[in-house]
């Protein structure tokens, strides 16, 4: 009888949790916002190719967050605009007879960009900077070296964009 009365409560009890989904938990000033485009970034620095670098791993990044579905420029609800500002690179480690020779270093990736209504053109984000950064280490070619931190970098820049848009910080 004891084990009866028991088997009851505890499907009572789990009845209400039938209902319980867990989703997307958007910012709130973004809670019509279930699409975005994005179009290709600006560039203004002086590498070439890596606009479109960044692009993509922006919108693979938000193909694998899963909060907002990624449409063209004339179906999604709203456009990140964006324009890559800066790459810079500075010196992390040095040798240790030589400070002035330099054996890793730092590379930052710097966009700005902002998020606009589709139909009205409002801004929906003020325009906020966001950066990834990554090390690298100094071979015979430091241009090459340079050029294979630049995706790290920029994945490490689409994690820290997607996460703004779509948790609020």
């Amino acid at each position: 009888m004891k084990s009866l009365f028991g088997a009851a409560l505890v499907l009572l009890s789990l009845g209400g949790c039938a209902g319980y989904h867990i989703g997307p938990v958007q910012p709130y000033y973004l809670r019509s916002v279930h699409s975005i485009a994005v179009p290709t970034f600006e560039n203004k620095t002086l590498i070439p190719r890596i606009a479109v670098l960044l692009s993509d791993t922006v919108i693979k990044q938000f193909q694998q967050d899963g909060t907002y579905r990624i449409e063209g420029d004339d179906k999604a609800d709203a456009i990140l605009k964006g324009e890559i500002t800066r790459i810079t690179r500075a010196p992390a480690r040095s040798l240790r007879g030589n400070v002035l020779a330099t054996t890793e270093f730092n590379l930052i990736l710097q966009l700005r960009y902002t998020l606009l209504d589709r139909v009205t053109g409002k801004t929906l984000s003020a325009p906020m900077d966001v950066t990834g950064t990554t090390s690298f280490f100094v071979g015979p070619d430091i241009t090459s070296d340079e050029r294979q931190a630049i995706p790290l970098a920029a994945e490490e820049l689409a994690v820290r964009l997607v996460s703004q848009l779509s948790e609020g910080w």
